[in-house]
Formats: C-alpha cells, sequence, structure tokens
C-alpha cells in the first residue's frame, strides 16, 4: 500500500522557517517532519511514498536527491576517474515519487494530480506536517471492516478547530464549526482511501476538506477512528520547539522505531 503525503502548501504560519523551505522540510532534530512522518509509515511496512510538492518542491527533490549520500560512508577515488565506493548504506528502504502539484493548487486538487502514481487501490493520506503514534496497522483493519470510501483519524483536541459529528457506528454526518458544547473531535488526517475518492474531487481548486468529505458523510461513505495516543500539528514555531524538546529529551511518542 502506497502512502500520499501531502506537502505543497505555504506554510505561512510558521513563516520564520517556511521562508527558505517547505513546511514538512522544517526539522526535528535534523531531519525534516517529512521524515520522521514516513519513519512512522515505514515501522508499519509501509515504504512506498507519493509526496505531493508544490512550494519550493526543488527543496524535497534536492533532500531526497542527496539522501543516499548523506546517509553512507563514502569513498571517492580520484585515480580511478572519481569512482564512488559506498562502503555501507543505512538509507530506509523506501521508494519515493515526488509530484509537482502545483504552487497554488488546493488539497484536493494535489490529491487528484496523483492519481495516476496511486493507481486502482487502496491507499494512506496524511498532512507533511502532522505527526503522531497512530497504528497504521490498526487504521487498515478498520478501514477494511467498516468497508466505505474512506476512513480519516480523529482527535480530540478541545474547542480549536472546525470539529466532526460521529454516531456510534463510527460514520461522519457532519463538518461544522466548533461550539462551547462540543468535545473536539478533528481530522488529523492518517486517511484510508478508495480509488473513487477520485471521483469526488473535480480539479485543482478543490479544497479536500470541504466538498470531498463533506460529500463523503452525506452519503455515509466516511467513517472516522478515534485516535487516543499522541498526535501534534506543527504550525507554529512554539510547536516546533515542542516536538525538539520531545526529540532531544529521548521522550519523543512518534518514535516507534529503533
Amino acid at each position: 500500500m502506497k502512502a500520499v503525503l501531502l506537502a505543497g502548501g505555504f506554510g505561512t504560519r510558521i513563516s520564520e522557517e517556511s521562508v527558505l523551505k517547505p513546511k514538512p522540510m522544517i526539522e526535528i532534530g535534523e531531519k525534516p517532519i517529512l521524515w520522521h512522518i514516513m519513519k512512522v509509515f515505514s515501522h508499519y511496512g509501509i515504504n512506498e511514498f507519493i509526496i505531493c510538492a508544490g512550494y519550493k518542491q526543488h527543496v524535497i527533490k534536492e533532500w531526497f536527491a542527496d539522501y543516499y549520500l548523506h546517509n553512507s560512508d563514502i569513498t571517492f577515488d580520484y585515480t580511478k576517474g572519481g569512482e564512488m565506493v559506498v562502503h555501507n548504506n543505512i538509507a530506509e528502504p523506501w521508494k519515493v515519487t515526488i509530484v509537482d502539484t502545483g504552487l497554488k493548487t488546493m488539497t484536493g486538487g494535489r490529491v487528484k494530480r496523483i492519481k495516476k502514481y496511486v493507481g486502482d487501490e487502496t491507499f494512506l493520506l496524511t498532512y507533511g506536517d502532522g505527526i503522531s503514534n497512530i497504528n497504521i496497522n490498526d487504521l487498515i483493519d478498520f478501514h477494511k471492516k467498516h468497508g466505505k470510501i474512506a476512513t480519516m483519524s480523529s482527535y480530540n483536541v478541545g474547542q480549536q478547530f472546525g470539529v466532526l459529528d460521529v454516531r456510534e457506528d463510527d460514520i461522519v454526518t457532519a463538518f461544522r464549526e466548533k461550539s462551547n458544547d462540543d468535545g473536539g473531535l478533528i481530522n488529523i488526517g492518517f486517511l484510508v482511501l478508495e480509488p473513487q475518492i477520485f471521483d469526488y474531487i473535480d480539479g485543482d481548486d478543490t479544497v479536500f476538506e470541504k466538498a470531498p468529505l463533506e460529500r463523503l458523510a452525506s452519503e455515509s461513505q466516511l467513517v472516522a477512528r478515534k485516535h487516543q495516543g499522541f498526535w501534534q500539528c506543527m504550525d507554529t514555531q512554539r510547536d516546533r520547539m515542542k516536538l525538539e524538546e520531545m526529540w532531544e529529551s529521548g521522550n519523543a511518542p512518534w518514535k516507534l522505531w529503533k
């Protein structure tokens, strides 16, 4: 199964660093948050990724182009015409496709543009700025059990964002603005999607979180799996520092790998 990562936005709320690079490439522990997200997927055997790039997409491409080189011991033998010998390879067993999905394309449009790389199969989708200790295997099993077009991961964060209405059988019935009575279930990404999802997206101007998900909810084709563990979105510099402190302390909840 492939994992699609949305990494094309401008990241204006953390502009101190996103002026130089896409927000998913901002580092935690000297590695982009995008790398951390991919490591979570890889822990569960998901090693094929499609990255929806846009803003400063060349930064993402160049980082992955150099990744093998930067994570191996290398000998450059100039007596043999500059031959390069790799002594060890500690890079992950990843297949990464980076797609320029446009500078101003909305989230739904970015998903639509990578249809040919996904193929006619179930796939995973998440945002390139949110990290979690979510159990991917359990998420996929949950999706298969319900048999719907889309499964999203939801999380209770109080009243900071717009919220979901979810029935007892996990069917999402509506998206709406928060109220004082809400427990605060929000969409945190980590979705499992059937290929029919592409039929719900019109084009580049489609916001994935609006018309496509709202239509799926109205048709009872969207379920929510409540995540009870750790999740954090890196929206601001304060968020980044919080994640950095967790990583440096050795207590990063999302570090599931050895």
